[in-house]
């Protein structure tokens, strides 16, 4: 059952690192860094820098050229200007970072929680960013100056205000796209919080284009209070770029030199931004590549009635998932579609049942609704949906939500995509074991140590610390069944849990979920279109064909006698493929394991 490592023994490299090594090669990027570093520095050590007071008046140095002792020369009123050009640095990129930081925490928080719950969040919180744009900034900046006494923080804080909205749409952006991803699909099945997810998962996604926004937007801040200090609100004991400006405006004519200095240092560091931002950008555009979504398609409503033939055979209390009368509709632009229509399943603990039919048929949609996964414009209604006995279908959602990770463990497709790339591993499978059970970090290290080892990964330290393109999909599948397991849950729903793996991979997956469901009595729920998964597995297989259940039995009275036509073909199907059959029952036998048929 030993899979080899893909990769090579090294150590991981994260996305930051490689973009950080990617961002040294571009030399527009290293100069306009290294342009931007001279003028953070210029501005922090600026008291050391600085040759003189740069408040010191001296009548003899009034409008005077450049020489040694004064290198740019005097202002109008006798004062140093490189002295006050260099404590102007230091006020310039205080109030760019106020400005940038007001804006982040504002915006990014509101847009991801627009993003990700949608709804009506998403309808207010998009009012208010809309409202904000359609202030007259300027105006409102007055009013501040005036009634504030042109404190220079709060002028920040309301031109961060006013950059806000453009945080808000990248995150608002980036949460909705990162919803849809498996992996966060597969968190909430893990059983972690709301907050959790956007905190670790979804905050972590927008780092990138809120880094990019902020280089933006701290060149719009710069320009806009460099604007209000030269129409001269600010205090004039401390020098800054626009005070320096508005002096050699009025002296541009005859002495061009004092108009010259500040306006050059303010061009040349908002254009070092701009080089920034736009080279980050470029970047991240070309490395993340959308990630491969699993499919959620809607089978159009079928005029024909075909009534289900399932039996409900345990008790509800009895039973370790029990479904009755399930229906699950989408809203669509022509209308409400049915995907789902009077479904009924039912499994015995420590049963393992297949739900089997082809994309479409509504298998999926069956068990997101048991995991409470449907996504947002999805509702699932049902007489009933009980777990372990327990009914769920009318708990509050934080209740039924308190289940995942505990009760139920879910195995997804795709296992590559159910992975976040931004974390290893290791990180993965201990914050569920932390947030859920509560362990403290070592046990749940040491937990998930464990779970590696027994879902057969033998190099379990190597795999702790990779990220998941380091590891092959056979060994990303492992990972998972290994995090879906660690609660102990007594029920494990697998989801094609074989569709992206190669034959022999796939007999060693299915041999391993087997044993795990033996070991700890688990009830087993695999959602699969192909009925050699199902002989080779199951207990009892439920047939499924335009939302509905067509028919339910034992697999060897499915097998022998399909009562429905359509169960007839995909056993056909199934057996028509031969070469595949053959190769899978090649690979049993060279793992020394009996066939079932």
């Amino acid at each position: 059952m030993n899979e080899a490592a893909s990769p090579a023994k090294t150590a991981p490299v994260s996305a930051k690192q490689a973009l950080w090594s990617r961002y040294l090669r571009r030399p527009i990027g290293i100069a306009a860094l290294a342009v931007f570093l001279l003028v953070v520095i210029a501005g922090l050590f600026a008291p050391l820098f600085a040759p003189h007071d740069p408040n010191f008046v001296d009548f003899a140095l009034t409008q005077a050229p450049p020489n040694s002792d004064h290198l740019m020369g005097g202002d109008s009123a006798g004062r140093d200007i490189l002295s006050r050009l260099l404590f102007g640095a230091r006020t310039t990129l205080y109030g760019a970072a106020v400005a940038c930081l007001t804006g982040v925490v504002l915006g990014v928080p509101a847009g991801v929680a627009a993003g990700y719950f949608g709804g009506l969040t998403d309808r207010v919180f998009s009012w208010i960013s809309d409202g904000v744009q359609s202030v007259p900034g300027m105006i409102v900046l007055l009013i501040v100056a005036a009634g504030t006494g042109a404190d220079f923080t709060v002028l920040m804080v309301t031109v961060g205000a006013f950059m806000a909205p453009g945080y808000y749409r990248i995150s608002r952006s980036k949460a909705l796209a990162v919803r849809k991803e498996p992996y966060i699909d597969a968190a909430r099945v893990a059983g972690l919080t709301h907050i959790k997810i956007l905190h670790t998962h979804v905050l972590r996604a927008v780092h990138a284009p809120v880094i990019i926004q902020s280089a933006l937007t701290a060149g719009i801040a710069m320009g806009m209070q460099t604007g209000l200090q030269f129409l001269g609100i600010g205090t004039a004991s401390d020098p800054n770029w626009g005070q320096m400006m508005n002096d050699g405006f009025r002296t541009m004519l005859t002495h061009p030199l004092i108009l010259l200095w500040p306006s050059a240092a303010l061009g040349i560091t908002i254009a070092a931004l701009a080089f920034m931002g736009s080279t980050l950008a470029d970047l991240v555009s070309v490395r993340t590549e959308p990630a491969p979504r699993r499919r959620r398609r809607a089978q159009q409503p079928s005029d024909e009635t075909t009534s289900s033939t399932g039996e409900l055979v345990h008790p509800a209390e009895l039973s370790a998932l029990r479904i009755e009368n399930l229906h699950v509709t989408y809203g669509t632009p022509h209308g409400d579609k049915q995907v789902v229509r009077g479904v009924c399943l039912d499994v015995a603990p420590g049963e393992v049942l297949g739900i089997v039919g082809e994309s479409g048929s509504g298998k999926s949609q069956t068990v997101f609704s048991a995991l409470d996964l449907l996504p947002m414009d999805g509702r699932a209604t049902a007489d009933g949906i009980w777990l372990g006995g327990q009914s769920v279908g009318e708990l509050p959602r934080a209740k039924r939500h308190a289940l995942l990770g505990t009760q139920i463990g879910y195995v997804p497709q795709e296992p590559m995509s159910n992975l976040d790339p931004c974390y290893t591993v290791g990180h993965q499978l201990v914050e569920p074991l932390r947030a859920v059970h509560k362990l403290s970090k070592a046990k749940a290290r040491e937990r998930a140590r464990e779970m590696l080892l027994r879902v057969g990964i033998t190099d379990p330290d190597r795999v702790l610390a990779s990220h998941p393109h380091q590891i092959s999909g056979g060994m990303a599948q492992r990972v998972l069944i290994a995090g879906a397991v660690a609660g102990n849950p007594s029920l494990l729903v697998a989801d094609e849990p074989t569709t992206a793996l190669d034959v022999t991979v796939q007999a060693e997956v299915l041999e391993l979920l087997r044993e795990l469901q033996q070991e700890y009595q688990m009830a087993l729920v695999i959602v699969t279109h192909n009925f050699g998964v199902v002989a080779d597995i199951c207990d009892r297989v439920a047939v499924m064909k335009d939302g509905r259940v067509i028919e339910t039995g034992t697999v060897e009275q499915i097998f022998a006698h399909p009562g429905d036509p359509y169960t007839a073909e995909l056993i056909k199907a199934s057996q028509d493929d031969t070469a595949s059959r053959a190769e899978l029952d090649a690979a049993w036998t060279k793992a020394g394991r009996t066939v079932h048929t």
